[in-house]
């Protein structure tokens, strides 16, 4: 098996660690385990309730608690529809392992996360992009979804909201893409990862899982809830599917580990008390960006509807990977450049940090551009 590289990790897994102005990372301000802990009040309680526990295998499907807390994420599904992974990116990864076939014909929307598509292509599949167009709205154009689907179309691949661009299909939409999907009788599938994040206090968008009878959704612990660090994800959808992975799924990875089961319930407890923390920071944030974007001549964008990320056009004539590289190596601010989306000209912006240092950051993003012009 072939794979390409993977641009977005390979250029976090460099620089991110050096950073001063963490602008690239994508996740809600990641919360403490004191922080965590103490949403309940009782952190103590819950520490002691840990101490005496063996540390085995634990339940290689997830324990029943936490499948039930992650169902009652999605308005159809049971515990029996989810399968816990090693966070969103195994559950992408088994999914397409799971139901791709070579030969099979795979439609993913771009620019999206690049494991969508460099994964189906390296698993033999017949992958083919549906470009995602600024004068869209970076949404897909459903007209040009109907002339790629045919009889060998296996699978249709999404994100929403999108990584990069925070663009969000309503349900609407989705409810159309589903009846292309069914036409055929492709699976959807949808990395729902930002899912939650409307930045309209009145927007609220259904899983596909939810409105599609071949729908899946991937999601995780890390970006909405901020707790990367756990490493736990899943998968949503028909149970066959959640079978079809399972058997799959004893080859790589048996389960996941028993604490970060056990956090990831807590914070499924605490759900509304997590969300309305990060919503608040997101929304802030996004007012932020937008006021700044607003004030800088030489950068624009679609602004993002929901998520944690923006896609920033500059109008300088400079390569994207350059611009941050010299950025980075100047002031500190760490971007992830629009050539790891096949997207030169672009920059790649998460505002969900602390608002100090999305509000520094983006002061020595304007100076940077100065030294440029």
């Amino acid at each position: 098996m072939e794979i390409k590289p993977f641009k977005v990790e390979q250029w976090m897994n460099t620089y991110e660690m050096e950073a001063v102005y963490n602008l690239a990372e994508t996740c809600v301000d990641s919360m403490t385990l004191r922080e965590l802990l103490s949403l309940s009040g009782e952190p103590e309680e819950f520490i002691r309730e840990q101490l005496d526990k063996k540390l085995t295998y634990g339940h290689i499907k997830g324990s029943p608690e936490l499948r039930e807390n992650i169902s009652g994420l999605y308005e159809t599904l049971n515990p029996e529809n989810i399968l816990i992974t090693q966070g969103g990116i195994g559950a992408n990864f088994l999914l397409h392992y799971s139901i791709i076939k070579p030969g099979d014909r795979v439609i993913v929307v771009h620019p999206a996360y690049q494991q969508l598509y460099s994964v189906p292509e390296s698993f033999g599949a017949e992958v083919s992009l549906l470009r995602l167009k600024p004068e869209n709205n970076f949404l897909p154009d459903l007209e040009e979804l109907k002339a790629m689907v045919n009889e060998r179309t296996a699978l249709i691949c999404i994100n929403n909201p999108n990584n990069p661009t925070g663009a969000l299909m309503e349900e609407e939409l989705l409810r159309d893409l589903a009846e292309i999907a069914r036409s055929c009788g492709a699976y959807i599938h949808c990395d729902e990862v930002y899912r939650g994040l409307c930045h309209d206090e009145n927007m609220s968008v259904p899983s596909i899982a939810d409105i599609y009878e071949k729908g899946v959704s991937t999601g995780s612990m890390s970006k909405i809830f901020s707790l990367a660090g756990l490493r736990l994800g899943w998968i949503a959808g028909p149970e066959e599917v959640i079978e079809e992975c399972f058997k799959h799924r004893d080859y790589t990875t048996i389960s996941c580990g028993m604490l970060d089961d056990a956090l990831a319930c807590h914070a499924l407890d605490n759900y509304r008390k997590i969300i309305s923390r990060n919503l608040k920071i997101v929304r802030e944030n996004a007012e932020i960006l937008d006021k700044w974007v607003q004030g800088e001549p030489y950068i624009d964008y679609i602004k993002p509807r929901a998520g944690t990320i923006a896609f920033l056009r500059y109008h300088l004539p400079i390569p994207s990977e350059e611009f941050c590289l010299g950025l980075f190596k100047e002031t500190g601010v760490f971007l992830v450049p629009g050539k790891c989306f096949d997207m030169d000209g672009w920059l790649r912006i998460g505002y969900a940090c602390d608002s100090h240092t999305l509000r520094e950051g983006l002061q020595k993003l304007s100076e940077y551009i100065k030294t440029l012009i």
